[in-house]
Parts: C-alpha cells; sequence; structure tokens
C-alpha cells in the first residue's frame, strides 16, 4: 500500500492506493493514530479511490478510529472504490463510517 499525505491549514488528505491487507492495516493504524491525535488537525480524509481490496483488519482500524474521535476531530472516507463500498455495505461498516462519494 502507497500513502501520499497532503496537508493544509487544519486537514490532512491520506490518498490511499493499493490492497489494505493485515500487513497495511498495521501502517493505517499509525498514520490515522498519528493524524488524529494532532490538535492541530482537525479532519483526516481518507481518500480510497485507489483502494483495489480491504481487509476487516482494515476496517477494524477505520471503526476504532471514528468511535474513539475527538468531539471537535473528523474523520472521512472519500471516493471509496467499488469493492470498499460493497465492503463497507456488506460489514454495516457504512453506518458508522462518513463516507463521501
Amino acid at each position: 500500500m502507497d500513502i501520499i499525505e497532503e496537508r493544509r491549514e487544519n486537514e490532512v488528505l491520506l490518498l490511499l492506493k493499493g490492497r489494505l491487507d493485515i500487513n497495511a492495516s498495521e501502517r493505517l493504524e499509525k498514520e490515522v493514530t498519528h493524524w488524529l491525535s494532532l490538535e492541530v488537525v482537525k479532519k483526516l480524509i481518507l481518500d480510497m479511490e485507489n483502494v483495489e481490496y480491504i481487509s476487516s483488519a482494515a476496517i477494524r482500524v477505520l471503526l476504532y478510529a471514528q468511535k474513539n474521535l475527538h468531539k471537535d476531530h473528523e474523520l472521512i472516507i472519500r471516493n471509496p472504490s467499488k469493492f470498499c463500498r460493497q465492503v463497507f455495505e456488506v460489514t454495516g461498516a457504512d453506518i458508522f463510517l462518513k463516507i463521501v462519494l
């Protein structure tokens, strides 16, 4: 999995590309935890347009991050690939995650 970071004032965009399998989930967790722990970052956007596969481990990372957000922070899943959308729907994760098409 590749991650490209783009920072703007109080938001960070992470462009994700490749497979979010169990190994990549560890890296994703570190990135998400890092950015959401910073007071200056109020919005973390994960662009998942180029994610070809997402595992249950990666979904767990996203749900855990969403559940433990500070009340003035926001986690957004942007442009999820067709595969990711299907997995979010089947698992019910789409109910808890903020997904923007």
